[in-house]
């Protein structure tokens, strides 16, 4: 028989997407303050109010969009879903009157940076959770 220890176990589901939102809030504020063309009007929960939006429109959206552009996703070695990340961070700045996108270049670095900043604080959280 195995027993698990508390220090072994994974974070529930709720604790999962609350640092997953709050990670992709922090990574789009620091895309405005990096980026000229990103402009978020509001405070800290007009950035989690954004962050739930593009997380769920990624979520349902961009998962439908993958799939169907896959070969071309696989052809491009992935890069092909940063165009599909920006086009859901434009489509999130259409539904929200607080997300104002400048450029499609803007939409395009924003994405990019969402990705990687809110990556690297799962990452940094996840460890910290498991630890």
């Amino acid at each position: 028989m195995t027993t698990t220890t508390s220090a072994g176990r994974r974070p529930g589901l709720f604790v999962s997407l609350a640092v997953h939102f709050v990670a992709e809030a922090v990574a789009i504020w620091i895309a405005t303050l990096l980026i000229s063309g990103i402009h978020v009007y509001g405070g800290a929960l007009t950035y989690l109010w954004i962050a739930i939006l593009f997380g769920v429109a990624n979520a349902v959206l961009g998962s439908i969009l993958r799939l169907f552009t896959l070969p071309l996703v696989v052809l491009t070695l992935g890069l092909f879903s940063l165009i599909i990340s920006t086009a859901i961070l434009g489509l999130t700045a259409a539904l929200s009157s607080k997300l104002d996108i400048d450029s499609f270049g803007a939409a395009f670095l924003a994405a990019a940076i969402v990705a990687v900043v809110s990556a690297v604080i799962e990452w940094i959280t996840r460890r910290a959770l498991t630890a």
